[in-house]
């Protein structure tokens, strides 16, 4: 199914998520293409502002988000990068087909994404906290 044909809200993402994720992606092409070419659509098609001037319920990376699904009661979530990504702790990676789903979402806003085995699902964002900054 092609991804033109899932629900896509607006997405925001700050210049500095936009700018590691290419280079992300860029790095990672070859060795997961599915996954990979969701993320650059979605960064193709998001609006992308100065980090100061993203909204706090907004998920970014290290964002904390809880949202539900079409496959189960809601899930809490820190969204984060391949090398920090633990599901026992519910760090989830930005390179799975779940995570580039939730990137740019605010909540109350639904997305559709598609599993790796080709299933569509529905998730909503419940709430947003963002990354606690590092001094």
């Amino acid at each position: 199914m092609s991804t033109d044909a899932f629900l896509k809200p607006d997405i925001t993402i700050t210049q500095t998520d936009a700018n590691r994720l290419m280079l992300l992606a860029e790095k990672n092409e070859s060795t997961i293409s599915s996954v990979v070419e969701v993320l650059y659509a979605e960064l193709d098609r998001a609006r992308v502002v100065p980090d100061e001037a993203i909204s706090s319920d907004v998920i970014r990376m290290g964002s904390y988000a809880r949202f539900s699904g079409n496959s189960g009661p809601s899930r809490q979530i820190t969204l984060v990068y391949p090398g920090k990504a633990d599901i026992a702790l519910d760090r989830l990676s930005i390179l799975t087909p779940i995570g580039v789903a939730l990137i740019g979402l605010s909540k109350g806003q639904s997305m559709d994404w598609q599993t790796r085995d080709g299933r569509i699902q529905r998730l909503v964002v419940e709430a947003v906290t963002p990354p606690v900054e590092k001094a």
